[in-house]
């Protein structure tokens, strides 16, 4: 299973942290990320993470791709709902996709916690056979 982490420059902090908590829960996925918050969650918290465009530069069109196509089961966005992003257009196209494609996406650290906890457990449950 993968997941694709990003973060607004306002919510790396967040998104570092909330990393670290769950690093142990993370190690069982294939990570991937936007630019800046691949290298944070790779140098910060020690997960291997494949790291895509920045979002300015594309990056969230990237994710929003591998959605499409299946290749990221899940999204984790922190997003900063009061500042506003000069790529909005890609943010919103992600969030689209990931709605017409069922793929559950996280723009928040309590919907990221359910998100995740949930994920563990699928995994924990199909590893064991249940």
């Amino acid at each position: 299973m993968r997941l694709a982490l990003i973060a607004h420059d306002n919510k790396k902090v967040d998104l570092v942290a909330w990393a670290t908590f769950n690093r142990d829960l993370l190690a069982c996925f294939e990570l991937t990320g936007t630019g800046h918050s691949a290298r944070l969650v790779r140098e910060k918290v020690g997960l291997e993470i494949e790291a895509l465009l920045s979002g300015p530069e594309g990056g969230d069109a990237q994710i929003a791709a591998r959605v499409v196509t299946g290749g990221v089961d899940a999204v984790f966005f922190f997003v900063d709902p009061l500042s506003a992003q000069p790529h909005d257009p890609d943010i919103r196209a992600l969030l689209r996709v990931c709605n017409v494609h069922d793929v559950p996406v996280a723009t928040n650290l309590a919907t990221a916690n359910l998100v995740i906890t949930a994920l563990a457990l699928h995994e924990e449950r199909r590893a064991s056979g249940r």
